[in-house]
């Protein structure tokens, strides 16, 4: 495609670019879509488990709620208060979505769609959602109201800390597989389910027997560590209603509001995506292809793309069962979770899946 692009605008580095905002488009519209159907489910699961029915008036069940909601956030009045650093005020929820919607860019969807199929996937993972705190950071500062600012610290603070043990886990996953490639991790993972990392991983003969326990551990710890860095229930201190009146967005509305709401509900998928891809084989199906049995190759990309966005959707339902059923930590358990138990628990973890794999 960047060939023929090239010979349309007779500019390499025009056409390279081009690609790059092609690519983007069906990640954006992806991101959207999972937004507005993730803020109706959440609506949904609370609840049914709090033995009511949840929005029902717009559209079938109340599934258009939502896009009434988008229209009514769009068409509101910016308000920015006259205190207010505007520039940063500006930004934040814009750096904040952009750098969320930049890791998307990691995930191998299928085999052949793969936004970036960076050989430092996980790393530019890593990298790119911890500067989301730079966002929040800069959307307390400039709301100048002690709530935001409270807010903002609190989620540097969490943030910064959960970034460790998950930063721990990745580096064991590093090691088991070989390679930060996410692509290469699911390809590794090709096969069925017993292949898959959670089962310790394709690829290694008797000693991913001896892995899997310490696999389980490792999937444990990333899994609550990532829905801290989200900023999810019971880690929702940041944003903690009774206290701090929605924390660091607390001065936005509007579209800007709806920045941090896109960015919330979008690092839910990617927790999720990140789970997946480590440990239960990505894109694979558990059962093998149904495109391969009937002697249709085209039909295996979708099958792909519906197993990867099934096993996500999977983990985003477990983070909204969490946050209607566990009650908000206070800071200083938060804090003794991360630095007590879960940094030791991953470090040594990394020591042993080391020798095993040494040995």
């Amino acid at each position: 495609m960047q060939n023929y692009l090239t010979e349309i605008f007779g500019n390499e580095l025009v056409a390279e670019i081009t690609v790059y905002v092609l690519n983007t488009i069906p990640v954006l519209a992806f991101i959207v879509l999972f937004v507005l159907f993730a803020v109706w489910l959440e609506r949904k699961v609370s609840a049914h488990m709090q033995d009511r029915l949840g929005p029902m008036r717009v559209g079938w069940h109340g599934v258009l709620q939502t896009v009434a909601d988008f229209l009514k956030l769009v068409q509101k009045e910016d308000i920015v208060a006259d205190a207010n650093d505007k520039a940063l005020f500006n930004i934040a929820p814009f750096l904040v979505f952009v750098a969320t919607l930049a890791t998307y860019t990691m995930l191998p969807f299928t085999s052949i769609f793969v936004g970036s199929n960076a050989d430092v996937g996980i790393f530019l993972v890593l990298a790119l959602s911890g500067a989301v705190v730079a966002g929040i950071l800069m959307a307390g500062w400039a709301s100048n109201n002690k709530y935001s600012l409270y807010g903002s610290l609190r989620a540097a603070a969490q943030i910064v800390s959960y970034e460790i043990p998950t930063a721990l886990v990745v580096l064991t996953m590093i090691m088991v597989y070989g390679t930060m490639n996410l692509g290469d991790v699911t390809e590794a993972q090709t096969s069925y389910f017993w292949n898959w990392g959670i089962f310790g991983g394709a690829g290694l003969g008797l000693g991913k027997f001896l892995l899997v326990p310490f696999m389980f551990v490792a999937f444990i710890i990333l899994f609550i560590s990532t829905l801290a860095e989200s900023n999810r229930t019971p880690f929702d201190l940041p944003e903690s209603e009774s206290e701090l009146v929605a924390g660091f967005n607390t001065e936005y509305s509007g579209i800007k509001f709806s920045m941090f709401f896109l960015a919330e509900f979008a690092n839910m998928f990617l927790i999720g995506s990140i789970l997946v891809i480590f440990f239960f084989g990505g894109y694979n199906s558990p059962f093998g292809y149904f495109g391969n049995l009937i002697g249709v190759d085209w039909l295996i990309p979708i099958e792909q793309l519906f197993w990867f966005i099934g096993k996500g959707m999977f983990f985003v339902f477990i983070s909204m069962w969490l946050r209607w059923t566990l009650p908000r930590v206070r800071v200083d358990q938060l804090m003794t979770i991360c630095w007590k138990y879960l940094i030791p628990y991953a470090f040594f973890n990394l020591l042993i899946v080391g020798l095993i794999l040494l040995i």
